[in-house]
């Protein structure tokens, strides 16, 4: 049985891209692996937070989890700030870092992009606090996209580097590829992915969304002047995203969307392709409605934290023993 580890941001509702291409592909994930699924509130301050709100988000993200099919019985679910081994691994690995490694991360890169001398010291050190994550429960497996895939670079060279000195005490983990066509991208701009930081409210659908909203942002959603319904993701970016989106929801494979509608117009298309959302989430939202006003979330995340704080207490352990922190 592998070690899996994910961590997820509440920083926001989680858009469709968000629930398709990650917290969908865990639930199948529990059956066969050891699952750790972190809600990484620690990520989150690397910005301004409203406490009032961060703590808002992080209940609304363990309920989608929840709602998503995550069984508390099969893995394991918690919040970051609440296993403090996870603060002080990442003390440890920013400590073996490199600045011109954190420096040339393409997130950072992209974050600090007009802020002048106004830069939290966080979005350089995040990073290593993402290593640390994945590194206290023994990962075999991360399933990221490929936005993440340099800052999974970075962790197994930081564990590399931390085995070569001090012995062998990390495993080191490797990409759980994503399923093909997971990436959704913006539905204003389709050759960017979809992100719920998105100023254009168009852009994005999130899975709380209401029915009437996600017909709306469909029907808006940009193509191109051409009337013909085929995948093509270098001419037609547009249409391949909706067409992934539908195949995703419904099943089908592109050949069989692309046949059924040979000859139709755009109009019809994405009505079909937001109804097929709505009925996606349909369950989704229900089963969130019923865990947001309930206790269970609370009763999972303390259960989950206290089973996280025994593997990561394990892991840091002997990181203070093998780096001669601990004093006996």
């Amino acid at each position: 049985m592998s070690v899996i580890f994910s961590g997820v941001q509440p920083s926001g509702t989680i858009t469709l891209g968000n629930y398709l291409g990650a917290i969908r592909r865990f639930v199948p994930l529990q059956e066969e692996h050891q699952c750790f699924y972190c809600i990484v509130n620690q990520h989150a301050i690397t910005v301004p937070q409203d406490p009032a709100i961060l703590r808002q988000n992080t209940r609304n993200l363990a309920a989608l989890y929840l709602a998503a099919g995550i069984d508390p019985a099969k893995a394991t679910l918690f919040v970051q700030s609440e296993v403090p081994e996870h603060a002080l691994l990442g003390w440890v690995m920013t400590s073996i870092s490199y600045v011109g490694e954190l420096e040339r991360m393409t997130q950072y890169k992209d974050k600090i992009a007009g802020r002048g001398e106004s830069i939290p010291a966080g979005l350089l050190t995040y990073p290593p606090l993402m290593a640390a994550d994945i590194l206290l429960y023994q990962a075999d497996y991360v399933p990221v996209g490929d936005d993440q895939k340099q800052h999974i670079e970075l962790t197994r060279n930081l564990a590399e580097r931390f085995n070569n000195r001090f012995g062998e005490v990390f495993t080191i983990p490797d990409i759980h590829a994503a399923q093909v066509g997971a990436r959704i991208m913006s539905l204003q701009e389709p050759t960017k992915k979809m992100s719920k930081s998105d100023p254009n409210q168009n852009a994005t659908i999130f899975v709380l969304d209401e029915p009437d909203q996600i017909i709306k942002k469909m029907k808006r959603a940009t193509t191109d002047s051409d009337t013909q319904i085929r995948f093509d993701k270098e001419n037609k970016p547009g249409i391949s995203n909706l067409i992934s989106i539908l195949s995703i929801c419904t099943g089908k494979n592109v050949a069989k969307i692309e046949a059924e509608y040979e000859g139709k117009g755009y109009g019809q298309f994405k009505q079909d392709v937001g109804e097929a959302v709505v009925e996606l989430l349909r369950p989704l939202q229900e089963k969130y409605h019923e865990y947001i006003q309930s206790n269970y979330i609370d009763e999972v995340l303390d259960a989950g934290a206290i089973k996280a704080h025994e593997v990561a207490a394990k892991t840091m352990q002997r990181v203070n023993e093998v780096m001669g922190l601990a004093r006996k």
